[in-house]
Parts: structure tokens; C-alpha cells; sequence
């Protein structure tokens, strides 16, 4: 991978980490700034519902969190866009679509076929 490459993907990991942040601070102050009473149990349960889907998002975005610190890491160790199974180089193309991947799409789908088989 090229350094204009390289500083692409910088850019891209550091947006994503900044908007994963800004949400988290967003839904933190969202759910301490309102203190609604609800007479209808099914508006409340229907907003306790909405509170739980955005937590569960939340949760997956601060797991992203690491997988993008890792990959900025990993940028500054001069190792990003290399495979951690076979060393091979990772396609541009594919560091795009998921930028924190550690895997070349060979080794991926070779990992997925095996987890099929084990039936995880």
C-alpha cells in the first residue's frame, strides 16, 4: 500500500472514531437530559425499547472503537493492510469496505467456512 494510501485510510479510521464518540456523547446526554412520564404503558414500553436498540448499538460502536484504535496502531507500526494469517497484502478495495479488517479475503473466507463447519 502507498503512503497516499495509507494517509487515506488515516483519515477515514480518525473520521469514524470521531463520529462514534460524538454519538456516544449524544446518546449519553439525550438519555440523561429527558425525563419523561409516560401515561400510555405502551409509549413507554415502545420508548424503553428505542433506549435499548440505541444501546445495543452504542455497545457494538465502543467494541469498533478498539478495532479502530488497533488499526491506527497498526498504521503507525507500518503493518495496516497486511494479512495476520498469511502476510499476504489485503486489497485496497477491501481495506475500504471494512477498514479494520486484519484479514485478506482468502483467509477470511477460508475462517468463515470453517466456523460453517464447527457450527459456530
Amino acid at each position: 500500500m502507498d503512503s497516499k494510501d495509507v494517509e487515506f485510510f488515516r483519515e477515514l479510521l480518525n473520521g469514524m472514531l470521531h463520529d462514534i464518540l460524538k454519538k456516544g456523547e449524544e446518546t449519553i446526554e439525550d438519555m440523561t437530559d429527558t425525563v419523561e412520564v409516560y401515561a400510555d404503558p405502551a409509549d413507554r414500553a415502545t420508548a424503553e425499547s428505542d433506549r435499548a436498540f440505541t444501546l445495543r448499538l452504542r455497545d457494538r460502536e465502543r467494541r469498533l472503537i478498539k478495532k479502530i484504535k488497533e488499526a491506527l496502531d497498526r498504521i503507525d507500526e507500518g503493518t495496516y493492510g497486511e494479512c495476520v494469517e498469511c502476510g499476504e497484502d489485503i486489497s485496497v478495495a477491501r481495506m475500504k469496505a471494512r477498514p479494520v479488517t486484519t484479514l485478506c479475503i482468502k483467509c477470511k473466507s477460508r475462517q468463515e467456512a470453517d466456523e460453517d463447519l464447527r457450527g459456530d
